[in-house]
């Protein structure tokens, strides 16, 4: 196929109508779904990542094979996000990143499996700005990475290595090709969860897809498989929050962008996210966490991107909270 065709079948998935979110009877129903896709598309050129993705391991998130007559421990890897550079500071306001580790028994081998960003979370939580392309460009690829050993000095100095269980040689095959299916199908990193108040009774409008929601769906997958998993300690996982009303529908790029007659939330939306853009100096971020609070706090307007496509919030308090809560093991 010609590049050129390539890129149309691309947009013609991210052209879907509103009405596939629709549900029979007419209504929205929340959450929206996550979508799916058939393949990852390339890489833009344009992303760059300050530290490689998955500079050791599998890109493609392909593990290797096990004897069915291997026993393999599985554990939950927990530290604070960028503790390699910074230590435990993040961990004080508990953002912390995921994993699952693996030890065969056979080989005594040791592998580490996560799903993080292709390009960082600032890319992945706000676009570039870019004066040659009129829509906010993203850079918000996700993807499973695996490779081999377990950095035990990082889990566990700020964070958390512990065993949860085991599995037969066969289970952890299972679980790779579901790994591989996986991967090929969810493709984008969304850092929020948007909720309509932080009560026990809130409608959820959208789900986050991150490293820890990997790890929740590796979990099921295992205890699907047939393992047991336990824990001696509370399982808890980083969850950002956006609080607001209920979203309204605004559409993709092509929608947006490429019509006359939304030129002026076009604009709205370009401006919201220069806001966020990345590389500022000092004063402009000072600046810019003005602009961003006047946005969100005193106009009670967000801009979220979820789907390949735009919703507005109307944002309400407490706006935007940083949470660190119990997820049972399944």
């Amino acid at each position: 196929m010609a590049p050129g065709g390539a890129v149309a079948c691309w947009n013609l998935l991210l052209l879907l109508p509103v009405a596939a979110q629709i549900a029979k009877d007419g209504r929205q129903h929340w959450p929206v779904p996550y979508r799916r896709f058939d393949r990852r598309p390339t890489v833009d050129p344009y992303c760059e990542a300050v530290y490689p993705f998955c500079p050791t391991g599998d890109r493609d998130g392909r593990v290797p094979y096990m004897r069915d007559r291997d026993v393999i421990s599985v554990y939950r890897l927990q530290t604070p996000v960028w503790e390699f550079k910074y230590g435990d500071l993040l961990g004080k306001v508990h953002i912390m990143h995921d994993a699952v580790g693996f030890s065969s028994s056979e080989s005594g081998a040791n592998y580490t499996m996560e799903w993080y960003e292709l390009f960082q979370l600032g890319n992945c939580t706000f676009p570039h700005i870019r004066p040659d392309v009129h829509p906010p460009f993203w850079c918000n690829q996700g993807a499973a990475c695996f490779f081999e050993g377990i950095d035990d000095l990082h889990w566990s100095q700020n964070g958390t290595l512990e065993k949860i269980g085991t599995l037969t040689g066969n289970q952890f095959n299972d679980m790779a090709q579901w790994v591989q299916d996986d991967n090929t199908t969810g493709i984008y990193y969304e850092t929020w969860t948007v909720r309509s108040e932080p009560g026990p009774n809130a409608t959820v409008w959208f789900e986050s897809y991150d490293c820890s929601q990997f790890v929740h769906r590796s979990f099921r997958k295992l205890t699907e498989l047939g393992a047991k998993l336990s824990s001696r300690s509370q399982t808890n996982y980083t969850k950002i929050y956006l609080y607001s009303g209920e979203p309204a529908f605004l559409g993709n790029d092509s929608a947006i962008f490429g019509q006359p007659a939304l030129k002026n939330v076009a604009e709205d939306i370009r401006k919201f996210y220069h806001t966020f853009r990345p590389h500022q100096s000092l004063v402009d971020f000072a600046l810019s966490l003005l602009e961003a609070y006047e946005k969100v706090v005193l106009d009670r307007s967000f801009y979220l991107y979820y789907n390949f496509e735009y919703w507005h919030l109307p944002m309400k308090p407490p706006y935007v909270r940083i949470t660190y809560e119990e997820v049972p093991l399944p």
